[in-house]
């Protein structure tokens, strides 16, 4: 099993280096850390008194290690998950905060575990985890990168600017369906035709 430094290592090549796209709400952004959190932090990596572009472009890799591990992975207490799940959940909670722990929140209510749904891990959630995992120990990863899937494919059918994070140029899968099939057994990934039925009506 991978240590947590070696899944956060990886989240940082997923998420590449520096962007700063207007389409995307996080705004700029350096190895998947966003300006928003380095604000948060009170990273004011310069010392000119403010936290600002130039301080994201100057973030490390190490860096951004560091403050996934830290605040991403220890801070939401994801290391009392199953261990199936927790690279997947770590790499969702960078990409989209407690929302990833509304994913899974929502998916174990679905299996039929009672859980609220406020993107906290507390003892009900762990609780239901673990269960979940003991009743379907081969599938609960899998479920979770589906939901995950769906969750991207949803925040595209609302928001045209984000298509192209779901559906790349030449109309294939876009990064965010890639990134969460990593998590998910070849068996459940989507054929070309499948996705390409999916995004039909986007246009």
């Amino acid at each position: 099993m991978k240590s947590v430094q070696e899944i956060a290592e990886e989240i940082v090549a997923r998420e590449g280096g520096f962007v700063n796209d207007p389409d995307d709400p996080g705004g700029a952004t350096n190895f998947g850390v966003t300006i928003h959190t380095m604000r948060r932090l009170g990273l004011d990596l310069d010392r000119d008194g403010d936290v600002d572009v130039a301080d994201v472009r100057r973030l490390t890799r190490a860096q951004a290690v560091d403050i996934f591990v830290r605040h991403y992975f220890d801070r939401p207490r994801i290391g009392d998950l199953p261990p199936v799940l927790q690279a997947s959940v770590f790499d969702m909670y960078v990409n989209a905060g407690s929302g990833a722990v509304r994913i899974l929140q929502r998916l174990l209510g679905q299996m039929g575990h009672r859980v609220a749904v406020d993107g906290v891990i507390g003892p009900q959630t762990i609780e239901a985890a673990r269960a979940a995992e003991h009743a379907a120990p081969s599938h609960l990863a899998d479920a979770y990168g589906i939901a995950r899937r769906n969750y991207y494919f949803r925040l595209a059918d609302k928001r045209p600017e984000s298509r192209k994070y779901a559906r790349s140029r030449a109309g294939g899968k876009g990064g965010w369906i890639k990134r969460a099939e990593e998590f998910i057994s070849p068996r459940y990934h989507m054929s070309p035709d499948e996705f390409r039925e999916r995004v039909a009506q986007w246009g």
